[in-house]
């Protein structure tokens, strides 16, 4: 079974970014952990980083997009 090129650098960019994601999200989650719960600034540092998932993903998908293959 071939795969074409394009699709390949799809699977292994949004894997990345789904690592990436989760090792931050574990992160900030350990590193603002008060008690059993998360501080108040923990939680907005957990926003900061599903807001850069976002935006990673938004441009790797503009790059992808852009791409002659």
């Amino acid at each position: 079974m071939d795969i074409e090129r394009e699709t390949l650098l799809q699977i292994v960019i949004s894997a990345v970014a789904v690592v990436l994601f989760v090792s931050a999200a574990v992160t900030v989650s350990q590193s603002y952990l008060s008690g059993s719960s998360l501080s108040a600034t923990g939680g907005y540092a957990l926003i900061g980083v599903i807001g850069l998932f976002v935006v990673f993903m938004t441009a790797a998908g503009l790059w992808l997009e852009r791409q002659q293959f």
